[in-house]
């Protein structure tokens, strides 16, 4: 698993080839996307108990 300082420079690299403008949807969109995946999730589960 990375240590900060590796999150650090994973995260300099993206804004300097996304810019800052592109971030906050960017991080929207992710997050939306793992919203979908957990329900996914919930919903195979769900299938797979009945």
């Amino acid at each position: 698993m990375p240590s900060g300082a590796e999150w650090f420079i994973v995260l300099l690299v993206v804004l300097l080839i996304f810019g800052g403008s592109q971030l906050p949807k960017m991080a929207r969109n992710l997050g939306r996307a793992q919203q979908e995946l957990k329900k996914g999730f919930a919903e195979a589960n769900k299938e797979a108990e009945a």
